[in-house]
């Protein structure tokens, strides 16, 4: 895996917290901050009809259930395909 640097601008108090965290871990928090923030953008499209709820999963990177789920999280009712549903049960 390839790596590039990154040089970041933040407020100093939440560089003094960062201090005390290892690499690894900020590595961690930026994937997972990422993964919502693209699920978050992929949840308003779909819910301002922008797009399909199959192309909002696939642009937020999740499968169609695990989307549904975040939908159901934010009061959304999604579609539910014999797809979802044995994405579902498995």
């Amino acid at each position: 895996m390839s790596t590039e640097s990154v040089t970041l601008a933040v407020p100093d108090s939440l560089a003094r917290e960062l201090d005390s965290v290892g690499e690894g871990l900020l590595i961690d928090l930026l994937e997972r901050g990422l993964r919502e923030f693209k699920i978050e953008r992929a949840l308003d499209r779909y819910a301002r009809g922008g797009i399909s709820f199959g192309a909002a999963a696939r642009q937020a990177g999740v499968s169609r259930s695990e989307f549904a789920r975040h939908a159901y999280a934010r009061g959304m009712e999604p579609p539910f395909s014999a797809e979802t549903l044995a994405e579902e049960l498995d």
